[in-house]
């Protein structure tokens, strides 16, 4: 499936199998969608005036297909991604595509989604050493995956559906890379794969370093039971993407007869910048500073 600008306003506008998913595994009707999306809004302007939150369909549907249509679990993922926001402003502040370390990652690929989906969920190569660490930081690398990701999950409506396939290419992971990743840094990566508005369905690990399960431990311990159990580690090269997706889809340095990472980054790069505007305006919608504490160290 190729990206295309989606706004999903009724079932409808859905795919067959889409509906059917929505449906079966995420409590997703008409009506219920209407009484939900409702609800949130009343709770945005009524109970939590402290939180800028977007209040059109297209930004609340996506937390809560992600929760199945509970609304004490929506309410809960939208207070804590709306106070991420505001506590990590080296993530979500100044996401301007045209600054020269951002253009610098996302040429790199270092975070690469996939033009077409692996049984209707997106996929995406997080490249977790295609950076020197020395000239960007954690932060950075983090900071471009969310705005990739934010522009992703726009513009493909099953990402929010269907989840997505994360294939994490432990290709050069080293010394240098991991020095810098300190417990805390671990913490409030997996919370934002937590509250964010896209699920991530499998954490796969390809070319993996022997010692990627003292790593891993890590990141379980703040992990919940569910997503423990999606973690799943391949010690053989970078091969094994091929028994996590097809290989038609695949980039050709997988040994897929995809479009290259090369291609695919330059896409993402002008992807981006259509999105400039957006991105300025986005930093207004966060949690204020003066009201409800702190949710990370």
């Amino acid at each position: 499936m190729s990206y295309c600008n989606i706004h999903v306003l009724s079932m409808n506008n859905l795919s067959e199998d889409a509906r059917r998913y929505a449906l079966e595994n995420l409590n997703e009707t008409d009506e219920n969608r209407r009484y939900c999306l409702e609800n949130i809004r009343l709770w945005l302007q009524n109970d939590v005036p402290w939180i800028k939150g977007r209040s059109e369909d297209k930004y609340i549907l996506p937390f809560l297909r992600g929760c199945k249509f509970n609304l004490t679990k929506t309410k809960m993922k939208l207070k804590n991604y709306y106070m991420m926001k505001r506590d990590r402003p080296e993530w979500f502040s100044n996401r301007n595509p045209l600054l020269p370390e951002i253009q610098a990652l996302v040429k790199l690929g270092a975070f690469v989604p996939l033009k077409h989906t692996q049984d209707n969920k997106m996929v995406i190569i997080i490249r977790t050493a295609a950076h020197d660490p020395k000239i960007h930081t954690w932060n950075d690398v983090f900071k471009v995956g969310k705005m990739i990701l934010d522009v992703a999950c726009q513009e493909i409506v099953n990402a929010q559906i269907f989840g997505v396939i994360a294939i994490f290419d432990m290709t050069g992971m080293g010394f240098t890379h991991y020095k810098s990743m300190t417990p805390t840094l671990i913490k409030n990566v997996v919370f934002a794969w937590q509250n964010y508005h896209v699920r991530p369905k499998q954490l796969e690990y390809i070319n993996s370093p022997t010692y990627i399960n003292i790593a891993l431990r890590i990141f379980k311990s703040f992990m919940t039971e569910k997503m423990r159990g999606r973690v799943k580690v391949h010690f053989g090269g970078v091969e094994e993407a091929q028994t996590i997706v097809a290989k038609d889809i695949l980039p050709v340095e997988y040994g897929g007869s995809g479009e290259s990472l090369n291609n695919l980054s330059q896409f993402w790069v002008e992807q981006l910048l259509k999105y400039r505007d957006w991105f300025a305006e986005d930093e207004f919608y966060k949690a204020e500073q003066t009201e409800a504490s702190s949710i990370m160290n």
